[in-house]
C-alpha cells in the first residue's frame, strides 16, 4: 500500500485490513453484546468486502460479557476471568455471526495465545487457517483464548494481540477502534485546546511522551493510547500502517466523511519487510536442491511445489530456514519450508496431484511458499 495522506485515504488504499474492537464498543452497560453497533460495524465491513477487500475482526468482549452472564461483580480471580471467557466467548461470536448474516458472510472464530504468533510451526499453521478462511469468504474474528492464557503466554491487551494478528495476516493497515479519537500532543481531558495530530510519520521519543494521560477511564477494556502506539510500532516494523479511531456510531462512515483520526504511517511495504526478514535470518536446518524447471518458475516468482525437488538434506522440520540449491549446488534462494525433512523426501519429484496419495493425506502444495521465499542469487 502508498503511503496516504489520510486516515480515510489509508481505509481506501487497503487491501487487506484488521480491525480492532474495544470492549467498550461491543458491550452495553447492561453487559450484553450491543447488537445495533455490531450491526452498524457489519454493514460497513460488508461494503468494504465488496470493494474487494478482505477484513480481520478482532474482539475484545468476552470477559466482560461473560461477568455479566455468571453474576460476578467486583475485581476476578484469574481463574474467574478465564471462567468468564468461557462463558462470555459463546456469547460474543454468536452477536457476531448474526451481526454478519444478512450480509451472507460466514463467521470464524479463531482463539489465540502468545506461543501462536512466536514459535514459528504454530505460526505458519495460524496463517495458513487464516489465509484459507478469507479465501473462503469468511470474516475471521479473532480474540486472545483467555480461558487457557496465563501471563506467561498473554498477549497482555488486544491492541497489541491486534498487532500480531496483522503481521499475522500479512495486513496493510491495522484499524484500532475505541473511545478515543487518536493522538493528541497533550493530554485532551486537562487540555482541551491539545493539538490533535492526523499524520504520524515516524513514532519517535516525542510521539510516546504524547501517548501518556490520553484516558482516564480504561473500563472493561486493557488498553489506552500508550497500548494503541506499541500496536503501531510492532506493525510498522512489519510495512503495515495503523489507524486510531473513535469507534462509536459508524466509525468508516465518519472518518471517510473527514472524522477524526490518526494515522500512523507504516515503514515500507509489507512485501518488502517480510522479505527483509526472511533475508536476514541466520541459522539454516538444512538444504533443499531442485531442478532446472524449478529454478526458473522461481526466478518468475512462483512457489516450489514437490515436482521440482531433487534432493533433500538435513533433518528440517515445518516452519524452518532451508536453503535452496540449483541444479550444480548454487544457492538461489532461502525460506521457510512447509515440510518437514522426511515428509518432503517421499513426495520429491511427485506432482501436486499425487502428493496426498504419497503422504496418506491432504496438505498445501508449496514446499515453500513463495511469499516465504528470497532469491539469494
Amino acid at each position: 500500500m502508498k503511503r496516504a495522506p489520510s486516515a480515510a485515504a489509508a481505509i481506501v488504499a487497503a487491501r487487506r485490513i484488521v480491525i480492532k474492537v474495544g470492549s467498550s464498543l461491543i458491550v452495553g452497560a447492561d453487559g450484553r453484546p450491543n447488537d445495533e453497533w455490531l450491526d452498524g460495524l457489519a454493514t460497513d465491513i460488508a461494503a468494504m468486502r465488496r470493494t474487494g477487500k478482505q477484513v480481520l475482526v478482532v474482539s475484545s468482549g468476552a470477559v466482560a460479557i461473560g461477568r455479566r452472564m455468571l453474576g460476578r461483580g467486583g475485581p476476578m480471580r484469574l481463574e474467574q476471568k478465564q471462567a468468564a471467557s468461557a462463558v462470555g466467548q459463546a456469547r460474543l461470536i454468536d452477536a457476531w455471526a448474526r451481526a454478519f448474516a444478512p450480509h451472507d458472510a460466514p463467521v470464524g472464530q479463531m482463539l489465540l495465545t502468545l506461543d501462536d504468533t512466536t514459535h514459528r510451526r504454530r505460526y505458519l499453521n495460524a496463517r495458513a487457517t487464516l489465509a484459507a478462511l478469507l479465501d473462503d469468504g469468511a470474516v475471521p474474528v479473532i480474540n486472545e483464548n483467555d480461558t487457557l492464557a496465563t501471563s506467561e503466554i498473554r498477549y497482555g491487551d488486544n491492541d497489541r494481540l491486534a498487532a500480531h494478528v496483522a503481521e499475522l495476516a500479512g495486513a496493510d493497515l491495522l484499524v484500532i477502534l475505541s473511545d478515543v479519537d487518536g493522538l493528541y500532543a497533550r493530554d485532551p481531558n486537562a487540555d482541551p485546546d491539545a493539538e490533535f495530530l492526523s499524520v504520524v510519520e515516524t513514532i519517535d521519543a516525542a510521539v510516546e511522551a504524547m501517548a501518556g494521560g490520553t484516558r482516564k477511564d480504561a473500563g472493561e477494556g486493557a488498553g489506552g493510547m500508550a497500548t494503541k502506539l506499541a500496536a503501531a510500532k510492532i506493525v510498522r516494523a512489519a510495512g503495515c500502517a495503523t489507524v486510531v479511531a473513535r469507534g462509536e456510531g459508524r466509525p468508516f462512515a465518519r472518518i471517510d466523511g473527514g472524522g477524526r483520526a490518526t494515522l500512523f504511517c507504516a515503514d515500507g511495504s509489507v512485501e518488502a519487510a517480510r522479505k527483509t526478514w526472511i533475508r536476514n535470518l541466520q541459522r539454516s536446518g538444512g538444504a533443499i536442491r531442485i531442478d532446472a524447471g524449478a529454478v526458473a518458475a522461481l526466478k518468475a516468482g512462483a512457489s516450489l511445489l514437490p515436482v521440482g525437488v531433487v534432493a533433500v538434506e538435513g533433518a528440517f522440520q515445518l516452519g524452518d530456514v532451508v536453503v535452496v540449491e540449483g541444479p550444480e549446488g548454487a544457492r538461489i534462494a532461502k525460506g521457510l519450508v512447509a515440510f518437514d525433512a522426511d515428509d518432503l523426501r517421499r513426495v520429491a519429484g511427485l506432482a501436486s496431484s499425487e502428493v496426498a496419495a504419497a503422504l496418506g493425506y491432504r496438505r498445501r502444495d508449496a514446499v515453500i511458499d513463495r511469499d516465504d521465499l528470497v532469491l539469494t542469487e
